[in-house]
């Protein structure tokens, strides 16, 4: 199944993709890898998250923060490729979670977005991936992504 049929199929309605939040790019394209700059999760009821994992937040909900951020490193995906379809592959997804020293629920909160790219690419969205634990992150985020994908011929 194409991806673009599996994000109606889900009931999703992709946002626009955020707006960088400085002088940089959303994503830049060099040959066949297009890489997708830091998103963090959408907004809820009407404001960002902040705070971070371990206190104000649960693991449950940086899962949660985690595939908000996907939703929207997969609406960069779109405007920038014009079709999910484009994607070859995901290739990988580095996360950055803004945690207190004791956390250790990283890769679980990292599976929110691992999870969702499968949802989403199948096979072609299995992917390698990294998460670091960070003492703050721009804007007291809880989450940040970054993902590198394969773009079709």
């Amino acid at each position: 199944m194409s991806a673009e049929q599996r994000i109606k199929e889900l009931g999703i309605a992709l946002p626009s993709g955020s707006a960088p939040a400085a002088n940089y790019a959303n994503a830049v394209r060099t040959g066949n890898l297009l890489f997708i700059a830091g998103k963090a999760p959408l907004p809820e009821n009407g404001k960002l998250p902040k705070g971070r994992l371990g206190r104000e937040f649960t693991t449950e909900d940086g899962y949660r923060f985690a595939r908000s951020a996907a939703l929207d490193l997969i609406a960069v995906m779109r405007a920038e490729l014009g079709s999910l379809d484009r994607v070859a592959r995901v290739v990988e997804v580095q996360g950055f979670l803004n945690a207190v020293p004791e956390f250790e629920d990283h890769a679980k909160v990292l599976n929110g977005c691992s999870d969702f790219l499968v949802e989403v690419f199948g096979e072609r969205g299995v992917h390698a991936r990294s998460v670091l634990g960070a003492s703050s992150l721009r804007g007291g985020l809880p989450v940040i992504l970054k993902a590198l994908v394969e773009v079709a011929p």
